[in-house]
């Protein structure tokens, strides 16, 4: 059954056409989606017909661009009719904006009434695609209280949630917004499932929230268990991800036992295809000292069939990139002996047709570059080249953790959240945050 053109759950398909096939929208509506590019049209021109637009593409569009700018009678107004019908909206794939924008934009008594209307389905719309776009807009600005009220049921089903490609952006947004002790029980259901999490598709993504966000003794907990199977992170398609925070976000005896463990099987993970984003993140987060042990075992090695390291990673696929990534970081007078050792190995690659990777690494040696800007970018000729040159996977969300009743801040920024460079792939879910066509 429809309300004012848009389905109750589940089937949030908004006003689009009746079994007959023939049209639900009113001639205001129909009129609107005709003269709206010519015709300059205000808030006050669809009262009574709210929820109608809220449902339709550019009717929602609209309503998301007005209330930015509106005044506290019409949002008043708007609010009114849109109240009723909060919950079919939310899941509904264009009201879920206007949802959205009223958590942003509304008074702190409409975004409470909207949580309320959410209590009791919290998990239903955690688990749907649109749905879930609202509830972590509703975490990011609604008080403590409520939004511990609604995190709260989610106890039963974390796990259901993470492993879900909707339901774990809302336990990122919980990690990332809610006080700690409010959301004690998610780390609860983490406790032994923390490698099984590390390597899933969307769990790299919540323990990597973990690590970016949680007080000491949480993020210790997480840390003891990810030491248990870092080799088997290191190499994995999503672990690796996990493997790079630890790197980054770890205490520094944390950081120190993944280079320990990285330099003890360097050529292996140098040529592997996801433990080489490791390395490479080994590289940005290390000092000079562990770079300096990383030339020694790469100039000093032979593979078994006589060949030296170093030629074997400027042929690799992989290897290339660690050795870039290590030229762009190498402090100069490191960078100076390197490229001795280095310039007759490339000329042996050039002879077995590895032109592309020789090109690529002579680049890094022909460019001088300001040692004054290192550790953290280095300035080849007129290109600034970022340390970082394998992206960090892309978090669902760019906030951090908030307890404040209104701030802005992204919804579903999966920008996962778990992606590489071009070479390596990415995963990658990318939800939109604002209303997109």
């Amino acid at each position: 059954m429809s309300i004012g053109g848009v389905p109750s759950m589940p089937s949030p398909r908004g006003p689009r056409e009746l079994e007959s096939g023939h049209s639900l929208r009113s001639a205001l509506l129909e009129d609107f989606k005709q003269n709206h590019k010519t015709r300059r049209y205000e808030l006050k021109d669809i009262f009574d017909h709210v929820v109608e637009f809220s449902g339709d593409q550019h009717g929602s569009r609209f309503i998301q661009q007005k209330l930015e700018t509106a005044n506290s009678d019409e949002k008043e107004r708007l609010f009114r009719e849109i109240q009723p019908n909060a919950i079919q909206l939310m899941t509904d794939v264009f009201g879920n904006y206007v949802i959205q924008k009223f958590f942003e934009h509304g008074d702190q008594n409409q975004k409470k009434i909207l949580g309320n209307k959410m209590k009791g389905r919290v998990l239903e719309l955690s688990l749907q695609m649109y749905g879930c776009r609202v509830v972590q807009k509703a975490l990011e600005h609604i008080l403590n209280d409520q939004q511990a009220s609604l995190v709260r049921e989610l106890e039963k089903d974390v796990l259901r949630c993470v492993k879900d490609q909707n339901g774990n952006h809302v336990i990122q947004k919980a990690i990332e917004r809610c006080s700690e002790n409010d959301i004690s029980f998610v780390f609860q259901a983490f406790t032994g499932q923390i490698q099984h999490l590390s390597v899933h598709t969307y769990g790299c993504r919540v323990i990597q929230r973990c690590l970016e966000n949680c007080e000491e003794p949480t993020r210790k907990a997480i840390l003891a268990e990810l030491h248990d199977c870092m080799s088997t992170l290191i190499g994995d398609s999503f672990g690796n991800y996990v493997a790079q925070h630890v790197v980054e976000y770890g205490f520094p005896p944390d950081r120190q036992r993944v280079l320990e463990l990285v330099l003890k099987g360097l050529e292996g993970y140098s040529k592997h295809k996801f433990a080489s984003n490791v390395v490479e993140k080994c590289l940005t987060h290390s000092g000079e000292t562990w770079k300096h042990d990383v030339i020694g075992v790469i100039v000093r090695n032979n593979n078994r069939e006589g060949e030296s390291m170093l030629l074997g990673l400027i042929r690799d696929n992989y290897g290339n990139y660690v050795i870039q990534k290590l030229l762009d970081l190498l402090s100069q007078q490191d960078f100076d002996h390197f490229i001795d050792v280095l310039q007759p190995e490339l000329a042996k690659a050039k002879r077995t047709g590895c032109g592309k990777q020789v090109t690529a690494i002579e680049k890094r040696m022909q460019r001088p570059y300001d040692q004054s800007l290192l550790p953290n970018q280095a300035v080849f000729g007129s290109r600034t080249i970022s340390q970082n040159t394998t992206p960090p996977p892309p978090p669902l969300t760019a906030d951090q953790r908030s307890l404040q009743t209104s701030s802005v801040g992204s919804v579903n920024g999966d920008t996962l959240e778990g992606a590489t460079s071009s070479r390596k792939g990415s995963v990658e879910h990318v939800v939109p945050t604002v209303f997109e066509t």
